[in-house]
């Protein structure tokens, strides 16, 4: 039979009957039917099997499917043993979409694509070993994580583990581009490297000097950003991994740019092809100051970053403008520009509702959060990816003078729902540390040397969550509700903490911590202040009774891990990021990311077969209510949230607005008519910055006629 000869499958159809109501009622058990069959018709009939583990893992040695290295590191017992203990975990997908998922693009396949070589048990039990890397009792950890689904890997990190013919296990890297042709020919090979290998890419290009700059003394020489952003968008779309998908990119201006006008043009519907940039992403670094001046309605100048360099002899990343915009203003030496900053605000939110873009990173908030010696500069294809860089200097040949140092993001997720059921809470942060330490640590993009370089000195990662939604609703508590902004923050709270721990503990053992450890925050031991007050601790009955048998450290407990930190370091640099992770929450059966759902039922246009069906997690007569959709919600609420959760995280949540085309009556008071306007975008912006979230991911607007704006995933882990 195979999988590309499929005949008179009914799960598709019983999946489909979810949304045909029936006397008022919705189908929700259709779904149970529909994922039986396909396990029936499609996976059972069309999955490869062998009498033992040690069969299963011989043939694909055999056939070049994974790595040998990885698995001769451990006894063929232990092998035997853990595969064993998966099995016992009785581990089994609770929606058609999940086990859909995971079948059509995780799953390991034979060559030909007609026969599944691989069940979830066996991609748990591939990444356990990869990740432990020789160590049992981490992979019994790491497997006991992520068969429960407290853990999920990101997806680059969960489909290429032990596998021979495979991308990198991080899929986003940040590099800026300095203001020199070289520079700008270096990071143009990079961006084509780095998404050959499967990777999105955020690209900082406020160092660059303006259209109409002098080029050696001729005026009007320098043709500006935008040829360099068409430049980057080329080398995305040459670069399309095998043809799977086109490669992603991110290309971030600063708002004092005066490029900043151009810019934001190039995503316009009605641009000139000439400019027009289509499958780019586009993001914007705000300072402080730009706040402040749209709220005065003032003018604002922008300043030539090459100017700016002569004169201070850094690159304009590395300038505070909110701190020295009077003194950049009244200097003759800096070219300047005037435009009203009223202006900008209107033309960043018309675009954000005509196309989802820009991306906002509040970079002054993102940089006084920071515990780490260094400046962040830009952020990464979800934005959520806040860490500092360093410059480079690059000559004629293309070589490096002065190594900077550039990012590269290496995800995770814990889930929400099945982490407030864990039997020790901190013992399973503390594998998901060991499980991240491993991909960082193994990470090498000798292609990207200032990547690479980056990556040695700060052993980073970005663990974060899914299914904060889901478990609300669960347990009949309002997205945005006093009580959810608690439960969010004690959350957060839990995950700085053991990570904190974890990472303190490599650091110990390994006697390494990471660069500049002895100027952060951490050694000097303010970043634990706000902690050792003992404010973070449940206050509210409803909160107290949700984490009643998880163990919440104390002022003293946290004066403690101060004094362990003080003295051994951490190893990691950053710890926690929240991705959007759409695509690994299906398979969890849970709500993305940490926003709330959008629709009850969700409907999934998939490849060739049609629509798929998603009911909400637990969805129930008595969690309805409580599943309201993040286009029915005031984003005040949404915003609130993520502000408790950002109070935890070094580096940050990725945040989605999510807006209507027409807005319901009620929902916001300021409205005296139905329609969305830019107004309500920069209030909304604005009421964001004043709330300390570091970062606006994408702005989605529903349509009057059903479609979406700015819906799209992150290009980087779509597969």
């Amino acid at each position: 039979m195979g999988l590309k000869s499929l005949e008179d499958v009914t799960y598709f159809r019983l999946n489909n009957e979810i949304n045909r109501p029936v006397n008022g009622q919705i189908m929700l058990h259709k779904d149970k039917e529909a994922l039986d069959a396909f396990f029936k018709e499609n996976v059972v009939p069309n999955t490869k099997t062998f009498d033992s583990i040690t069969d299963k893992i011989q043939y694909l040695l055999e056939h070049n499917y994974i790595e040998r290295a990885f698995i001769e590191i451990y006894r063929p017992e232990f092998l035997e043993e853990l595969a064993q203990f998966i099995k016992d975990q009785n581990f089994q997908f609770k929606s058609f979409m999940a086990a859909y998922k995971f079948y059509n693009q995780y799953a390991l396949k034979t060559n030909d694509g007609e026969y599944y070589l691989e069940s979830m048990e066996d991609r748990v039990f591939f990444n356990a070993l990869y990740f432990a890397d020789g160590d049992e009792a981490v992979a019994i950890d790491i497997a006991n994580e992520i068969i429960h689904q407290r853990y999920q890997p990101a997806t680059r990190s969960f489909l290429n583990a032990g596998r021979t013919r495979r991308g990198e296990l991080g899929s986003c890297f940040l590099i800026h581009v300095p203001d020199d042709m070289n520079a700008i020919g270096r990071s143009s090979n990079s961006a084509l490297q780095l998404s050959r290998i499967g990777g999105g890419v955020g690209i900082s290009l406020s160092n660059l000097r303006e259209a109409g700059a002098p080029i050696k003394g001729y005026e009007g020489a320098a043709s500006g950003v935008v040829p360099v952003m068409k430049l980057f968008e080329d080398s995305f779309s040459y670069s399309n991994q095998l043809g799977q998908r086109q490669g992603a990119g991110v290309v971030y201006l600063n708002v004092f740019h005066p490029d900043i006008i151009a810019f934001l043009s190039t995503k316009k519907e009605n641009a000139d092809e000439k400019v027009r940039v289509k499958t780019l992403s586009l993001g914007v670094i705000v300072p402080d100051k730009f706040y402040e001046l749209a709220r005065k309605n003032e003018e604002m100048y922008l300043f030539s970053p090459y100017s700016v360099e002569r004169e201070y002899g850094v690159p304009f990343n590395y300038i505070d403008i909110t701190e020295k915009y009077d003194e950049l203003v009244a200097n003759p030496n800096i070219r300047k520009t005037k435009i009203k900053a009223r202006d900008l605000e209107t033309e960043i939110s018309k675009l954000q509702q005509e196309s989802g873009y820009p991306y906002v990173v509040n970079i002054d908030t993102a940089n006084r959060a920071n515990p780490v010696d260094g400046k962040i500069v830009m952020s990464n294809l979800c934005s959520e990816i806040l860490q500092v860089q360093e410059p480079s200097l690059i000559n004629d040949a293309q070589e490096f003078v002065q190594m900077g140092t550039d990012v590269s993001c290496n995800l995770g997720s814990t889930n929400v729902v099945n982490m407030m059921t864990s039997p020790d809470f901190g013992r399973s942060i503390r594998a998901m540390v060991r499980a991240l330490t491993f991909v960082t640590d193994s990470s090498h993009i000798v292609a990207v040397p200032t990547i690479d370089h980056g990556n040695k000195l700060a052993h980073t990662f970005g663990l974060g969550a899914m299914g904060l939604h889901s478990y609300l609703a669960q347990q009949l508590i309002e997205y945005g509700s006093p009580e959810s902004i608690e439960f969010t923050s004690i959350y957060f709270m839990l995950m700085n903490y053991w990570t904190l721990v974890e990472s303190n503990n490599i650091a110990r053992e390994r006697g390494v911590t990471f660069h500049n450890f002895e100027k952060s925050d951490y050694a000097n031991g303010t970043y634990f202040d706000k902690y050792t007050t003992g404010e973070f601790v449940p206050k509210s009955d409803r909160v107290k009774e949700l984490f009643k048998d998880i163990f919440i450290p104390s002022a003293e407990d946290w004066a403690e891990l101060r004094a362990k930190v003080q003295a051994d370091g951490l190893y990691h640099q950053n710890r926690l990021a929240v991705a959007p992770n759409g695509s690994i929450s299906y398979i969890n059966d849970v709500s993305a990311s940490i926003h709330p759902i959008t629709q009850r039922i969700e409907e999934r246009q998939e490849k060739k077969i049609g629509k798929i069906y998603y009911p909400a997690d637990g969805l129930s007569t008595e969690t309805i209510p409580y599943y309201t959709s993040a286009y029915d919600m005031d984003m005040r609420k949404v915003i609130d949230v993520y502000a408790a959760a950002t109070e935890h995280v070094d580096q940050g949540p990725s945040l989605t607005l999510f807006m209507r085309s027409d807005i319901p009556k009620g929902l916001y008071e300021w409205k005296k008519e139905s329609k969305q306007t830019t107004r309500d975008l920069s209030i909304l912006r604005n009421y964001a910055f004043n709330k300390g979230i570091k970062s606006i991911y994408y702005v989605r607007t529903f349509t009057d006629d059903g479609g979406e704006v700015g819906a799209n995933q992150c290009e980087s882990c779509v597969i």
